[in-house]
This record gives structure tokens, sequence and C-alpha cells, in this order.
């Protein structure tokens, strides 16, 4: 045998993990269109094929072994936890603890606590808020918004709890129903919550019918790993225009 030998390769700016709901079809593929060449690194934490307040708690049990399980040589200049109803039911502060005993991270972010941070930074007090979810679900959220300055006085629902059926709900149901929330109401954004839901390709053009900003879970999510971790974010909406990272 002829040993060689070899010299190691500097790394590229600090990576992005993301730990995935094991039911998410959606997220990757969104992180994919953001975020680029920094599509953060997965893993899959186990999650309930049915969404109640009881299966998200449970997940706070295997957080932290999901997120051992990213590339362990690496620091991440951030991590996301790809639930915005477990972020709401477990809190974000909790879900940061148990990230950060599976991995080293610089910063441990979470859809529900991105959407704090896009609302300060867009000025958004009053939010339209459309869920696929059933009621008791998003109650919890609503509640966390309103405790930290931001009001949900519209609430919409597609009143479904199995993650099979939400990550189908297409574009023109989820389109309609948002311009009906907003019918009459005066409100400065629009919610679209949940990971699962493809909300992506409806962005645009709620921004164009209703004239004001259209947030969803995974665009606020990227859009703050990409601040946390001073990545290039592409995409579309008022909030990568005004407040671009990198």
């Amino acid at each position: 045998m002829t040993r060689y030998t070899y010299t190691l390769a500097q790394d590229d700016a600090a990576p992005l993990g993301l730990v995935v709901l094991q039911t998410d079809e959606t997220i990757e593929r969104d992180m994919r269109r953001l975020l680029g060449d920094r599509a953060p690194y997965v893993s899959r934490v186990q999650s309930g094929l049915n969404v109640t307040p009881e299966t998200l708690q449970a997940m706070a049990g295997h957080v932290t072994q999901s997120a051992a399980l990213l590339p362990a040589a690496l620091r991440y200049g951030a991590i996301g936890y790809g639930c915005t109803s477990a972020t709401a039911q477990i809190g974000a502060g909790r879900i940061a603890e148990l990230v950060g005993a599976g991995a080293d991270t610089g910063a441990v972010t979470n859809p529900l606590s991105a959407l704090l941070a896009a609302c300060r930074a867009l000025k958004v007090k009053k939010l339209a808020f459309l869920s696929p979810y059933v009621a008791d679900v998003s109650a919890r959220l609503r509640d966390t918004l309103n405790q930290n300055g931001i009001e949900t006085p519209i609430f919409g629902s597609f009143d479904e709890d199995e993650e099979a059926k939400v990550v189908r709900i297409d574009a023109p149901s989820i389109e309609a129903a948002a311009v009906d929330l907003c019918q009459g109401q005066s409100v400065d954004a629009v919610f679209l919550s949940c990971t699962n839901l493809r909300t992506l390709d409806v962005i645009a053009p709620l921004e164009t019918a209703l004239g004001i900003p259209v947030l969803s879970s995974n665009l606020v999510l990227a859009w703050h790993m990409a601040q946390l971790g001073h990545a290039q974010i592409i995409g579309p909406g008022q909030l990568i225009a005004a407040y671009p990272a990198g």
C-alpha cells in the first residue's frame, strides 16, 4: 500500500442547520429555494401524524437527539427548529436549550421567534392569521403573539389536524382563504402558519392582491436563519425585499 499525505481544506462560512418534523414534506424544498447554496443540513424529529397540543408537546422528548444527528464536526451559524405550533406549545426558550444540547451553534431560531422578528422589522402590530389547524392548536400561538405585542384580531383556519392533508391544501384554496379573511379588515400583514403548508408561491400574488406584507412560517424562518447566520436569501415578499440578509 502506498500511503499519501493530504492537506485539509478550510471550511466556508458557518453552515446552517434545521430540525424538521418527520411528517413535513414542504420545508426542505422551500429552504433550498430561499437559501440556495446555504441551504441547511437537515435532521428529522419524531412527530405525530395528527397535530394536537399533546403530539406537539411530545416532540420535546426527541429534539436534542435529532439535533445531535446533524454533522457533529461543524459549528453552525444558526439552527432552525421547523415547527410553528410546537414552538408555542413547548416554548421558544426551551426549544433553544434542547437544540443547543445536541449541536454546537451560535444561534437557535424557530418560526415563532422568526415571525416576531419579522413583525418588528416591518412594524407590524395587527396580523391576520390563517392556519391549517384546529383552533386549540393555534390558540397558544396566538396568545404568545399577543403577549409580545402582536394582535391577531382576524383568525381563519382550514380546521384540519392530519398532516398528510395539510401539505396537500392547494394554492388556490390558500389564496382564496387569505383574501376572504382580509376582506374589509384593517391589518398590517397576513401570516400563513405552518411549515408544511405550501405557501411560497402564493406570497407574491397575495401581496399584489392585498397590498400588505404576506408572511409564512417557512419564509420568516429562512429569513431569520439568514439574518443570524449571515447568509444570502432570495425569495418573494416585502420582508426579503426590505430586509435582505447576507
